[in-house]
């Protein structure tokens, strides 16, 4: 069963979003971001970080959610060129509002992760 976010709850029932719903809202915010080439995999040991398609770009995403507060830690290529430093405060900034907006969840944080560079 998929680990639930806890939106709201009153005496006509609740609302539940899915850690993976969340992720996917944080890939597709990302992939919005200029500079952004894509999502990488979480665990580029061998320093060669795989570009994921766009139907598991949810693979370089973690999302932590306690209650009504969310943590995300998103691992992305960048272009060549970029201000690496610009590029991940806009993901920062448009994930978190994405989420917040969507869903009405607290974002506490987003860690961008630069796992490559393209051309």
């Amino acid at each position: 069963e998929a680990k639930m976010a806890i939106k709201t709850s009153n005496e006509l029932g609740s609302i539940a979003v899915a850690d993976t719903v969340l992720a996917t809202i944080a890939g597709l915010a990302a992939m919005q971001c200029a500079g952004i080439v894509g999502m990488a995999t979480q665990g580029a040991a061998e320093g060669i970080a795989e570009l994921l398609k766009i139907d598991s770009l949810t693979k370089g995403i973690k999302v932590i959610s306690d209650g009504e507060n969310v943590q995300v830690d998103i691992n992305v290529i960048v272009e060549y060129g970029v201000s690496m430093v610009a590029v991940a405060d806009n993901v920062i900034s448009t994930v978190k509002y994405s989420i917040e907006s969507m869903t009405g969840l607290i974002v506490d944080g987003v860690n961008v992760y630069i796992k490559g560079v393209r051309v």
